[in-house]
């Protein structure tokens, strides 16, 4: 018989709400899924085995916030533990991480400080640009190391920071994409340059998952796509991993275990597209009456008032074309 290890463990446990923030958290801490973001987005790991990056690169423990990595069971070398979360100081608040890690990188064994973000709840305009917030996590990463990596004035000794961002519901025209932003120099005169690593001190990487079948959907991609699926099938994500990721689902023991495998699909996405199809429908039989025009506007305040969204974000949710969000936020100060 076989048992299965902590990731399949937690894929039957995570069930069809993958989606969500916990069960997330729960699925990427697990090093063998860092391992494959490692090597997909960060160029230090980019020529690196998966196995490799696992074995010779992520140290230590990391800081998981919120949900205890591993909650139901002992803790595991194959599960990154959890530790502290928050990086404070009297001047600045707190700020909470989802996963944080060091990892050392593969050519100097300087350690690299990471940090990846999750965005779980489906929200790809939550009020403010994400990219705005993984830039700020990283500068907040950055100034954090002092007292710890250096002190006084030895700013050589800072190490580079990376926020990734996994983001499960994109608008349509952001799905399967990777984008880097980073710092780069600039020669504005002359043709000086400074070396790289005294400048290339931090960056951000948006990751925005799609449909797995669309022809860009391969690698990383759907790697995610199938781990935090709301639709696939337990046993359908087990074999998509082993058999496409080479990612050990099981281990030979004396029972197979599976815990949890009919935790209910896909709830919080359906209670956003029933709110959608809820505000739409109202505007539209109202706007029968009123007339295509006002129908829209009444769209708008009722997706605002139905999902608690901005006015921005239910004129994204409609498609509304740029050239014309101006005329209904000038009408809808009328109402």
């Amino acid at each position: 018989m076989k048992v299965e290890n902590i990731l399949a463990k937690n894929i039957s446990s995570a069930g069809e709400k993958a989606s969500y923030d916990a069960a997330c958290k729960r699925l990427l801490a697990n090093k063998v899924i860092l391992a494959w973001i490692m090597k997909s987005c960060i160029e230090e790991y980019r020529d690196c085995e998966i196995q490799e990056i696992v074995e010779n690169y992520i140290e230590g423990e990391a800081d998981v916030a919120d949900v205890p990595v591993n909650i139901d069971e002992q803790v595991s070398e194959e599960q990154i533990q959890n530790g502290a979360t928050e990086d404070a100081s009297i001047y600045e608040g707190v700020v909470t991480y989802d996963i944080r890690f060091c990892a050392k990188a593969p050519v100097s064994k300087e350690k690299i400080r990471l940090i990846i973000n999750i965005e779980a709840q489906n929200d790809f305009y939550p009020g403010y640009p994400i990219i705005s917030r993984g830039i700020y996590y990283c500068s907040r990463l950055i100034s954090s190391q002092y007292g710890v990596e250096f002190s006084d004035a030895h700013y050589e000794k800072i190490k580079k920071v990376y926020s990734i961002w996994i983001c499960m519901n994109p608008p349509k025209y952001r799905e399967n994409s990777i984008n880097r932003y980073s710092i780069t120099e600039e020669q504005l005169i002359g043709s000086c340059s400074e070396r790289k690593e005294n400048y290339d001190l931090l960056t951000a990487i948006m990751i925005c998952l799609g449909d797995s079948d669309d022809e860009n959907a391969s690698g990383i991609l759907k790697l995610l796509e199938v781990l935090l699926s709301s639709d696939r099938e337990v046993k359908e994500k087990k074999e998509i991993l082993q058999n496409d990721f080479s990612i050990e689902m099981t281990k030979t023991l004396e029972r197979e275990v599976s815990t949890m495998c009919n935790l209910s699909k896909g709830v919080e996405e359906k209670g956003i597209q029933k709110g959608i199809e809820k505000g739409i429908q109202k505007g539209i039989e109202q706007g029968i009456e009123q007339g295509i025009e006002k129908g829209i506007l009444l769209s708008i305040r009722n997706l605002m008032e139905t999902m608690g969204w901005s006015v921005e974000q239910a004129m994204e949710g409609l498609k509304i074309p740029e050239e014309e969000k101006s005329k209904y936020l000038d009408e809808l100060k009328k109402m």
